[in-house]
């Protein structure tokens, strides 16, 4: 028995050692990628050579503690990423599984058995253990080929993980400078009520002393329905916003709290966005294609290794103990079981099948190889849109702040013209609404830029650490 296991275990060793592997070693396709992203300045492409806004951790990026918080929750409760690390648990377990082939599979049997024969008055008791063991011999490296591809499935199970983090992390970012936004114009809104209230109060007054008409006061009325018509829709947006947040959180829908408002968040002076050969180590749906290819590449080596015999050593030993009254003068109470053995197995027609799985292998990796460069031209892509979104939204958020400047100097001089009794109330009226309406785009520009600078750093495959 003890020579029988030597022999499994030198047979095991000497096939993982001196075993060939057939099929193609992987090599990381070579890619042209862009040497500069497209519609940079001079100033920042000097800046992407050096130093990328991907490079920092989130927490630094958004520096509102409260968001910090909301960020926290979700990677500890949201779903997605529950069910995103449960399927790396279940990748790792299939790792462990198909590497089990490479090794020798030991069972243990136990039989006990015994009685009373009524005509012979014979009495029998006997006690048998065996242990079978079974190894397939890898000579074309058809278990270590699907040992690779399991391994990489695995990794790209991570990078998966990884993509859903960056995911749920944006867009939690996101929906809350989005609120924050709807906040903004939800001030804006009632203090553009107040402030229309007081106007046909004073108005009013006017009215009654002779100084204005009826027509000043329905027309200043008219700018205060208008307004007071925009809560609700906003206060709806407002808790709609907030669910969808709730729900990125893990929680069922409720109140969000706030951290600092929308005017008071830190923009960052640059946003350079590295090398784009970095790209493709950064971005984690680019690893995990990567990773599909490699799996793919290797499952070419187990379908031609279905080409070639496959060689299986099995041996089984043991020993059988007991008495039987009718045999106890001419057989000893104990007696040693053991046998060995190797098969051998060869296709010789199958119908065209091996062949089949080939090319269907092959075909599988090409799809991937495709989907690989898909996905880094698509990478490419999201990068240049977000750098062009967050350039335009940028300058357009500057363009509206100087624009609200001007129209409250406007309002401000046609309010003392018209108490100077030199313009009528319908031009301050109408510098009010235009005012109301600007405060209310600049609100709106000050939530895009926040979004679509979160929308940039996702693109570049931002440190999304936890």
């Amino acid at each position: 028995m003890k020579k029988l296991v030597l022999f499994i275990v030198a047979m095991a060793v000497s096939g993982l050692v001196a075993g060939c592997r057939v099929g193609p070693n992987y090599h990381r396709p070579v890619v042209q990628t862009p040497t500069v992203f497209r519609d940079l300045s001079a100033n920042a492409q000097v800046q992407a050579q050096t130093a990328s806004y991907a490079d920092l951790p989130w927490w630094q990026v958004f520096q509102d503690p409260q968001l910090q918080e909301l960020i926290r929750t979700a990677l500890k409760q949201n779903y997605d990423l529950q069910l995103a690390t449960e399927r790396i648990n279940a990748a790792r377990a299939e790792v462990t599984i198909t590497r089990s082939n490479l090794f020798p599979q030991v069972q243990g049997n136990g039989d006990f058995s015994g009685g009373q024969e009524h005509n012979f008055q014979t009495k029998s008791n006997f006690l048998t253990l065996t242990a079978d063991a079974a190894f397939q011999l890898d000579l074309f490296g058809k278990l270590r080929r699907a040992t690779e591809a399991s391994r990489a499935q695995l990794l790209g199970t991570e990078d998966a993980r990884q993509t859903v983090i960056l995911t749920l992390v944006s867009d939690v970012a996101s929906d809350y400078f989005a609120l924050l936004q709807l906040d903004l114009q939800l001030q804006i809104t009632r203090n553009t009520v107040k402030t229309q209230q007081d106007s046909v109060k004073l108005t009013t007054f006017r009215v009654q002393h002779g100084v204005a008409t009826k027509l000043d006061v329905l027309q200043a009325q008219q700018v205060l329905d208008s307004a007071n018509a925009q809560i609700p829709d906003l206060e709806r947006q407002i808790a709609q916003e907030e669910n969808a947040i709730s729900i990125l959180l893990g929680n069922y829908p409720l109140a969000v709290p706030r951290g600092r408002p929308l005017v008071e968040q830190a923009l960052p002076p640059g946003v350079p966005p590295g090398l784009p050969s970095l790209l493709l180590e950064r971005r984690p749906d680019i690893r995990e294609a990567e990773q599909t290819l490699v799996a793919a590449n290797a499952e070419i080596g187990v379908a031609k290794a279905q080409f070639f015999p496959q060689i299986s050593f099995t041996g089984s030993g043991g020993g059988a103990f007991g008495r039987s009254s009718a045999f106890s003068g001419l057989m000893s109470s104990q007696l040693g079981i053991w046998s060995y053995g190797t098969q051998v197995s060869q296709p010789i027609f199958t119908g065209g099948a091996l062949r089949g799985n080939l090319r269907l292998a092959e075909s599988q990796h090409q799809q991937a190889l495709i989907a690989y460069r898909q996905t880094i031209q698509r990478a490419f892509g999201d990068v240049s849109d977000a750098l062009i979104g967050y350039q335009k939204n940028h300058q357009v958020r500057l363009r509206q702040e100087d624009t609200v400047a001007d129209l409250q100097e406007s309002v401000r001089l046609s309010i003392l013209r018209y108490r100077g009794g030199t313009t009528t109330y319908l031009e301050v009226l109408d510098g009010q609404r235009s005012l109301f309406s600007a405060e209310l785009t600049l609100a709106g520009a000050r939530g895009t830029e926040y979004q679509s600078l979160v929308q940039l750093y996702r693109a570049l495959g931002g440190g999304w650490q936890q």
